[in-house]
């Protein structure tokens, strides 16, 4: 079956492809304004998607201006023209500013230029300007070959066939200041100069105790300033969409000698160099220093970060990003009308969507109107959600308000970590403590796993203890892949112990399994009946629900790395095929979109069954490859992608068949796929999808016991008197006993009474029937929000509480609620 499926999958990926033949169509790709690293691979994925598909592709060198000067600035693209550019930074089509092409004339020469090649399919990667220099070319399309044509510069023929001018844009730009889009191309590779600078910085300031003030770039937009400063703990950071509130050098100061206070080596302040106050004014990086050496006296060091951040290998993500984003802008030119108004190619959670390109330019132009008008909330709002949540999520984990202001839940909340370890699983402790001890729990961390949670390894975990831990790769808690089947017992009588209310679990899919059976164990141990959600953590990526895993990033990352560099040896030597065998288990992730990032012949993986037929067919391709100008070989397989061929295996058959033509090497990654430190996405991933879960925690806690169990178990549990008399046989009985209200199969809430006092009596027969009609008062004391509560209610029988054993000698009833009326004692 699954073999049919991929089967079916490739058919329709065929066919999809074929209605979309480019055929006599010509494709021109250009770049404009400030480069980004992940442009090269927007380039690489428009020319070979057009290619693919039957089109010519055309490069334009240095933007508008090549298209204005035509001759040799506009050249068509083979095959072999882009590659071995994915791991260059920058363009190497070139990038620059067009005064030419601002005046009627100057579109009118490159008008002329794109006609005489046929050209009427347009490409644009840049920022908000050149988009829009591209959408006014679009427009005034027709009138400039009408006015081409008067000027017998072409003829009427040429008018007629290339009438109309089709647009997409794909947004290059680090600074991510483009609205309609989660992430633009080369925010990410900016990210990853940012926190490597920040994390050289952090170990010298610790040693000498030193303050320092970073400036990133953002002349118009706070995202880089705001995410790095997530990434990295900073104390304080400067934006020009979020300005500080008037007192903001007292309040920082403030900020800064309390964290000194609490043993904290270090300072880190983080300014987008458009930072600005609430008047408007610029606060630069100078101005700070002067503020905290005057003020705090504190050894304080300023450092511009500058163009670093345009340069270097771009990342994983932007590769990735580039590529699919090329792709789907060839296929929104191949099925353009005269009437598609110009679109931009935009990421939406994971999906490259098309969107209107006036729309996204007038939202972008609003924000900095916002700005000017001083409308701060109404910036940030149109930012986008993803901004505005990352604001609000630093907000509430860099700062601390004093004990006495934070209202106590009187609720135990305890972290563990299970699985094999992750980077970004320490960002994800670390913002699950502060947020819970923001919403007023008790927050408890359990050491090395279930087997730890077993042998009693719990402590308290505070404010404090967790910083600086969003760098730290591994697992500070220590993790294990052990199940938590075999220790029921012991982890049930741990959460009496520590009286835990919840539970948060960090973890692939271990963890995954792991919580199905505390879930599934909720019949026989009470203990498991509380909240308990799980954030997914693995390199694997294998954990169902969810796209993204945190630590999946970073060691993709890893693995691009590494074969940039393999790559790199065998372009050296010549005639070489290298085998990389990947981590993943049984789910191909890391080979595949490792193969992706890093421009691979071949990836084997689990989900897509392989044959003989498909590896001979790839030693064919390479032997064809190695009579061209790339003499080079890359191939991907997951580690579980088949039993039978082997990594080994398949580094022999390719040796033997290639015997003559090209040689094999085979390099295993291993274990260094999980080790090293978090990319900035893992760090921020794991950040804010841990705060979620938290919420979704103190959500539960805070629910009044009369509404039920909620999602997951959330189960509402008192201590209190059972009070009840049979309605047939006039009995009455009482019990102390600890009561669960838990949901029932068709939705009606149950009650069962359990671990009842010493003093537990009964009067009446010694047994009763079951299913008979009871009614009770119940009385106690929630534990989670400390309220004090009663109902009265009607029961329907389920177990009868005054059979042998009864419930004072450790029986225990269960009764399914039929009318109840909750109100406060």
């Amino acid at each position: 079956m699954a073999g049919e499926e991929a089967s079916d999958s490739k058919v329709s990926l065929r066919t999809f492809l074929e209605h979309l033949s480019g055929a006599g169509k010509a494709i021109g790709v250009l770049t404009s304004g400030g480069d980004a690293q992940g442009m090269n691979a927007a380039v690489r994925a428009v020319v070979r998607m057009g290619i693919y598909v039957g089109a010519k592709v055309y490069f334009i060198y240095e933007g508008y201006q090549g298209m204005v000067d035509g001759g040799s600035n506009i050249v068509e693209a083979d095959w072999e023209s882009v590659s071995s550019i994915l791991q260059v930074g920058g363009t190497i089509i070139g990038s620059a500013r067009c005064k030419a092409f601002r005046t009627r004339e100057g579109r009118l020469k490159a008008a002329c230029n794109l006609v005489q090649r046929g050209i009427t399919n347009l490409c644009v990667i840049g920022g908000d300007g050149s988009l829009t220099g591209a959408n006014i070319f679009r427009k005034e399309w027709s009138g400039l070959l009408e006015e081409l044509a008067q000027h017998g510069e072409i003829d009427k023929e040429q008018v007629q066939k290339h009438a109309y001018l089709n647009v997409v844009g794909m947004v290059g730009s680090i600074d991510n200041d483009f609205c309609g889009t989660d992430m633009t191309i080369g925010t990410d590779s900016a990210l990853h100069r940012i926190i490597e600078v920040v994390d050289a910085i952090m170990t010298t300031a610790q040693s000498h105790q030193r303050t320092f003030v970073l400036e990133v770039m953002g002349r118009h937009c706070g995202y880089l300033a705001l995410v790095s400063a997530l990434a990295c703990g900073a104390d304080w950071v400067f934006l020009p969409e979020s300005p500080p509130e008037e007192g903001w050098q007292e309040n920082m100061c403030i900020k800064l000698s309390e964290n000194r206070a609490r043993k904290k080596r270090l300072n880190i302040i983080i300014v987008a160099e458009g930072a600005i106050d609430t008047q408007n004014k610029p606060i630069t990086s100078e101005q700070i220093k002067e503020l905290v050496v005057t003020q705090l006296g504190y050894d304080t060091r300023v450092t511009i970060l500058g163009h670093v951040q345009r340069g270097g290998t771009p990342s994983a993500f932007d590769r990735i990003l580039a590529s699919r984003m090329g792709v789907e802008a060839v296929v929104a030119l191949l099925q353009a009308t005269p009437e598609t108004p110009a679109c931009v190619v935009s990421l939406s959670g994971n999906q490259a969507v098309r969107l209107p390109l006036v729309e996204c330019v007038q939202m972008t132009q609003d924000v900095q109107k916002a700005m000017d008008e001083r409308r701060f909330k109404d910036a940030v709002r149109l930012r986008g959600r993803s901004f505005e949540t990352n604001l609000n999520t630093y907000k509430r984990l860099a700062i601390k308000f004093p004990d006495d202001q934070i209202v106590k839940s009187n609720c135990n909340v305890a972290v563990i970590n299970v699985g094999a370890p992750a980077a970004g699983m320490n960002a994800a402790v670390r913002s699950a403590v502060r947020v819970g001890i923001a919403d007023g729990h008790k927050m408890l961390a359990i050491y090395d796993g279930f087997e730890g949670f077993a042998k009693g390894q719990v402590k308290e975990i505070g404010w404090g203890d967790v910083g600086g831990w969003t760098g730290q790769g591994g697992s500070i808690l220590g993790t294990k892949r052990t199940l938590p089947g075999k220790f029921l017992e012991d982890i049930a009588q741990q959460m009496r112990t520590h009286s835990i209310n919840a539970l948060l679990i960090i973890g692939g899919f271990e963890a995954y399994l792991g919580l199905l059976e505390l879930s599934a164990a909720r019949d026989k141990y009470e203990e498991f009946c509380v909240p308990m959600v799980m954030v997914p953590a693995t390199v694997s990526n294998n954990v169902p629900g969810s796209d993204f895993s945190i630590g999946a990033d970073t060691a993709l990352n890893t693995i691009t790395d590494t074969c940039d560099r393999i790559k790199q040896s065998a372009s050296g030597t010549k005639r070489r095929v290298f085998i990389i065998e990947t981590m993943g288990g049984y789910c191909g992730y890391l080979a595949n979109m490792g193969a992706l990032a890093a421009g691979a012949d071949a990836a084997y993986i689990f989900e897509e069954p392989f044959d003989i037929r498909d590896l001979q067919s790839n030693v064919e391709h390479l032997t064809e490859k190695m009579k061209t100008t790339i003499q080079r070989g890359l191939v991907l397989r997951n580690e579980s992608c088949s039993e039978n061929y082997t990594t080994d295996f398949i580094y022999q058959l390719y040796s033997e068949e290639g015997k003559g033509v090209f040689d094999c090497r085979k390099n295993v990654l291993g274990h260094m796929q999980q080790g090293g430190a978090p990319s900035p996405f893992d760090r921020n991933f794991g950040t804010k999808i841990s705060a979620r879960a938290m919420q979704w925690i103190s959500m539960k806690l805070k629910e009044s016991p009369g509404k039920g169990a909620g999602p997951c178990g959330a189960v509402r549990r008192v201590e209190g008197l059972l009070v009840g008399t049979h309605p047939a046989l006039g009995c009455t009985w009482h019990s102390a006993a600890r009561l669960h209200l838990v949901a029932g199969g068709g939705g009606a809430p149950r009650l069962r009474a359990t671990s009842p006092g010493p003093h537990a009596t009964h009067r009446g027969p010694s047994a009763l029937g079951g299913g008979l009609g009871l009614g009770v008062l119940l009385v106690g004391t929630h534990p989670g929000p400390g309220r004090t509560w009663h109902a009265a209610a009607r029961l329907h029988l389920l177990r009868d509480p005054l059979s042998r054993p009864p419930l004072g000698v450790g029986g225990w009833a269960e009764a399914v609620l039929c009318s109840c009326s909750v109100g406060p004692r």
